[in-house]
């Protein structure tokens, strides 16, 4: 399939036409026809009703929508990619983990949004993920729960947040401060489970510190999948602190006694770039974590 199939469709949906939709294309009608048959054969259904008047089915009412979407978006990448290269706007693309979404980035990002000069990438990762991302250029900072020994990264802690154990509604935990000892004892939905070294190992460290060793009853991906998976009373977690933020009423929270059970914010960066965009950020970054 290839965009062309997508701009001739969403013609012909638009005018119900293939006449006009082939005149607004510049292009002959028979050759517009075969175009849209082509595409239905991609797709394996049909797109059109072909009576008079020109219908659209379901499945083509669908895809006109989703595809208008994905053109449109294709088309504001391109005035943007076209703006960068010209210098009137500039790219920072950000890394970040889940869990840092509950602490310092949400207020670096709406500072970071407020500049019309500036375009911000967002991808979702892991901080193993970010470090690759960073050697290979595809993003410029990375905000991350673990630390690496890498040359190429440069890696600042910016602060340590406590953990806290995630309990489904009713648990005889809840309520009081908990130990290691007693989260040893219960069934353990550790996230991520992939890829790993990740903050799943943060936490088995943890544990193993004490000698102490967990029984994992699920993994999961995500740190909401892990909450969810609480709540249905699969397990309990141990999640930073500023996750607690989310409220629901089928978890609780307590804290953990160990004072060394925490999680770092580590943010990451290419070694040495001085960059002045990646400065910028540096320097909105240590207002906001004052």
């Amino acid at each position: 399939m290839e965009l062309r199939h997508l701009r001739y469709f969403q013609a012909v949906a638009e005018t119900l036409n293939f006449t006009r939709a082939a005149e607004r294309l510049h292009i002959a009608q028979p050759p517009l026809s075969r175009q849209i048959q082509q595409l239905e054969e991609l797709l394996g259904v049909e797109l059109l009703e072909r009576g008079r008047p020109l219908r659209l089915t379901e499945a083509g009412r669908f895809f006109y929508e989703q595809s208008g979407t994905l053109l449109k978006q294709l088309e504001n990448i391109c005035d943007n990619t076209r703006r960068i290269g010209l210098g009137q706007r500039q790219w920072l693309g950000i890394g970040f983990a889940p869990s840092t979404l509950y602490a310092v980035l949400p207020e670096l990002i709406r500072e970071l949004r407020a500049d019309s000069e500036l375009e911000l990438g967002l991808q979702e990762m892991t901080t193993l993920q970010q470090v690759e991302a960073l050697k290979a250029g595809r993003i410029d900072i990375g905000f991350g729960r673990i630390r690496f020994d890498d040359p190429a990264i440069h890696q600042q802690v910016l602060r340590e947040d406590p953990l806290v154990a995630v309990l489904p509604t009713g648990h005889p935990l809840l309520g009081a401060p908990v130990s290691l000892e007693q989260l040893s004892r219960e069934p353990f939905i550790l996230y991520p489970a992939n890829p790993r070294p990740s903050y799943a190992d943060h936490v088995l460290a943890l544990f193993a510190n004490h000698g102490l060793s967990i029984r994992v009853a699920q993994w999961s991906n995500e740190l909401q999948t892990a909450i969810g998976l609480v709540a249905a009373g699969l397990g309990v977690a141990l999640v930073p602190a500023s996750v607690q933020q989310q409220h629901r009423p089928d978890i609780g929270y307590a804290s953990v006694l160990e004072p060394e059970a925490v999680s770092p914010i580590v943010l990451s960066r290419r070694a040495g770039d001085v960059s002045a965009m990646v400065q910028r950020c540096l320097a909105l970054i240590d207002q906001v974590n004052r």
